[in-house]
């Protein structure tokens, strides 16, 4: 018999969760749920799920806060669900370590699909990684898939698990210019239901993290009414 997958859902609202729970339940996932970051926190402590549905509005903390403590032990799947619809919320969300942002009211069979399109995701990078070792290597820069892990000059710059699989996806093709659809596609694996401004999220923050200045990339660049590329202008 198959594992089911574990979620865990964040939310204080009573009535939100267990109608979550529900449909996940006959959706055959195994869901729990706490009402607030200390009880977050605790049972993370104790068991890793495979997907987090987070809340931002907790009543003890900021659902950011703790999306950011979550990402600095684990590269579990977090999708924020929450009626904070704003465009900042969503950057701060995203930028905190978050791998997709929904607003309240949501269709739960979209959550659904979200959350089997991530799982999907990850079991193929998973696959993947039973490969032999696959190193990039780039100026001073060493991306590898396998470890999940980015040095610059020998020195270990956290990402996120989204992060790391947009970067080594762009690393790996080079000089090739992707839409945001088609990265949202090939990182996400999923495109319907993507917002393409998650693309920008993550390509701010990655320049924040691999460029010398940010502010003039010379390895993320941008093409003007296309996408991104990776841009290695003094290799072959």
């Amino acid at each position: 018999m198959l594992k089911k997958p574990k979620v865990l859902i964040v939310e204080d609202e009573h009535d939100i969760a267990n109608i979550i729970k529900d449909y996940l339940s006959v959706n055959q996932f195994d869901s729990h749920i706490v009402n607030t970051a200390h009880e977050a926190i605790h049972y993370l402590q104790e068991t890793m799920p495979d997907f987090i549905i987070l809340d931002l509005s907790l009543p003890d903390g900021d659902g950011i806060e703790l999306c950011r403590k979550i990402r600095e032990n684990s590269n579990v799947a977090i999708l924020i669900l929450s009626a904070r619809s704003s465009d900042t919320d969503k950057v701060l969300g995203l930028g905190f370590g978050a791998d997709d942002y929904m607003a309240k009211p949501f269709s739960l069979s979209e959550l659904v699909a979200r959350i089997h399109a991530h799982l999907r995701k990850q079991d193929r990078w998973l696959q993947h990684n039973v490969n032999p070792l696959e190193v990039i290597y780039i100026d001073n820069m060493e991306i590898n898939k396998n470890e999940y892990t980015f040095l610059r000059d020998n020195k270990t710059i956290s990402l996120s698990a989204k992060e790391f699989e947009l970067l080594f996806f762009l690393a790996k093709n080079r000089n090739q210019v992707f839409s945001k659809s088609k990265l949202l596609d090939a990182v996400w694996g999923y495109d319907t239901y993507g917002d393409e401004n998650t693309i920008t999220v993550y390509i701010r923050r990655l320049r924040e993290k691999i460029e010398i200045d940010p502010s003039n990339p010379i390895y993320l660049q941008t093409v003007w009414g296309v996408g991104y590329k990776f841009s290695t202008p003094n290799h072959t």
